[in-house]
């Protein structure tokens, strides 16, 4: 009799440990459950070309830009821009930018995105594409990033308007 009770307590043993042992299986070893989806952030929307919605909610009438302090943030841009007439780098001449459409400088090779685009550079386009150049213009060659300090972009503009 002691036996058949440690039989039958080895039976409920080895029964719990099966049942634990089910349990503690990897789902995604399981044939009837569906893996998590991986969810990535959403890139944000190419704006219209007429939008000057920017990513952190601001707007270039919010501040008040200083072209001698746009001078100065101007300095990371000469490594590719001039703000001479005619006078061509890695990126096109910035001379009286604003009004002028998007991908138009002559003897400048544009992408096709930029040429493309539909924009005509006001001073809220140039705002809100100074925030993100790849999210305005998707393809475009100009390959930095953004300046995030809204009063930076708003002295940045406010000196390519004194480049007349």
């Amino acid at each position: 009799m002691v036996r058949t009770r440690a039989s039958a307590g080895s039976a409920a043993i080895i029964a719990a440990f099966a049942m634990l042992s089910a349990c503690s299986q990897n789902p995604a070893d399981q044939p009837d459950t569906v893996a998590p989806v991986e969810t990535t952030a959403a890139e944000p929307e190419k704006p219209a070309p007429d939008s000057t919605e920017t990513l952190d909610g601001t707007k270039l009438a919010s501040f008040t830009g200083t072209a001698a302090a746009g001078e100065k943030v101007f300095a990371a841009c000469r490594a590719c821009h001039a703000v001479t007439a005619g006078k061509n780098m890695t990126g096109p001449s910035l001379h009286a930018v604003q009004g002028r459409a998007s991908g138009t400088i002559a003897g400048y090779g544009y992408s096709e995105a930029n040429k493309s685009s539909g924009i005509v550079w006001t001073n809220e386009k140039l705002y809100q594409y100074l925030e993100s150049p790849q999210r305005v213009i998707p393809g475009t060659k100009m390959t930095y990033s953004g300046l995030t300090d809204p009063q930076k972009r708003a002295d940045l503009i406010a000196y390519l308007d004194a480049q007349k």
